[in-house]
């Protein structure tokens, strides 16, 4: 399994994310709003990782299809 940058960044901003909400919690801390900021950037870090996964799924499966058609082309040629 191949771990992206931006796995270890959603990673690092849902811990510190988590870290922020706990010091809300317990008192003397950055609001709330602030936390839920961080929460979202790690989220948009992850789907940001999602996406580029499936942009290069989408180009691996567009190639095989060309190369599926052109082996077709050529069974067709040889008759």
């Amino acid at each position: 399994m191949k771990i992206s940058i931006y796995d270890i960044l959603f990673w690092i901003f849902f811990i510190i994310s988590i870290i922020i909400v706990l010091w809300y919690l317990f008192g003397n801390s950055p609001t709330i709003e602030e936390a839920l900021l961080i929460l979202a950037i790690s989220f948009l870090f992850k789907i940001q990782s999602v996406v580029i996964e499936n942009k290069s799924e989408i180009k691996l499966l567009r190639n095989s299809f060309i190369n599926l058609a052109s082996d077709f082309k050529q069974h067709i040629n040889k008759k």
